[in-house]
């Protein structure tokens, strides 16, 4: 595929922000009992890193903005089917599944981390909660430590989906999306052979 075919999609704090929030979230879930300093502060990047998303939804480059890819779950999920017969159009920017995982992966890391700063106060009575959840009770810091592990694992389990959504979108469209990630760049024009 020659280079005047290929056209800029992913602008360079998208791709910015999906490295960094890849690093950020698996050094804070790989971190979670061992180096607390560690895990914390990669909590915090985390959330910094979706707040920056929220906006950049918002007012950042076409591809980028929230109004260019999420759409009805109804949507989502027939291009979800779509996909597993083969048959599914593509999209230049994301697609109405990716959309709706961008979505998920959001509000999931979102409750990741406030369930997080909530646990932090309580347990360690430390960070912006700490002065109002430092006497919270064992019952109360049992019940924020397993809902901050419930989200942390849900997000998990949605970058799972997430990967081989790639993989699938990918093989179905003969396009590298992970390179298209890295450089920002994807064909202009779909292969011919594909829908």
């Amino acid at each position: 595929m020659s280079t005047n075919t290929m056209i800029k999609v992913w602008d360079p704090l998208v791709r910015i922000f999906h490295w960094s929030l890849v690093l950020a979230f698996f050094t804070a879930y790989l971190t979670e009992d061992d180096f607390l300093t560690l895990h914390t502060y990669a909590g915090y990047t985390v959330l910094g890193l979706i707040l920056f998303r929220i906006i950049w939804g918002i007012i950042g480059s076409r591809h980028a903005r929230f109004s260019n890819f999420v759409t009805s779950p109804g949507l989502a999920w027939q291009y979800v089917k779509d996909t597993l017969q083969l048959n599914a159009k593509r999209y230049l920017g994301h697609n109405p599944a990716a959309g709706a995982m961008i979505v998920l992966l959001l509000v999931s890391l979102l409750l990741t981390t406030l369930t997080g700063i909530a646990t932090y106060g309580a347990v360690e009575s430390a960070g912006p909660l700490g002065n109002w959840l430092g006497n919270i009770g064992e019952h109360g810091e049992d019940l924020l430590e397993e809902f901050h592990e419930f989200f942390a694992n849900f997000s998990i389990m949605l970058v799972a989906f997430h990967v081989i959504g790639v993989i699938v979108e990918s093989l179905v469209h003969r396009e590298n999306l992970v390179k298209s990630m890295l450089h920002g760049y994807k064909a202009a024009s779909p292969d011919k052979s594909v829908k």
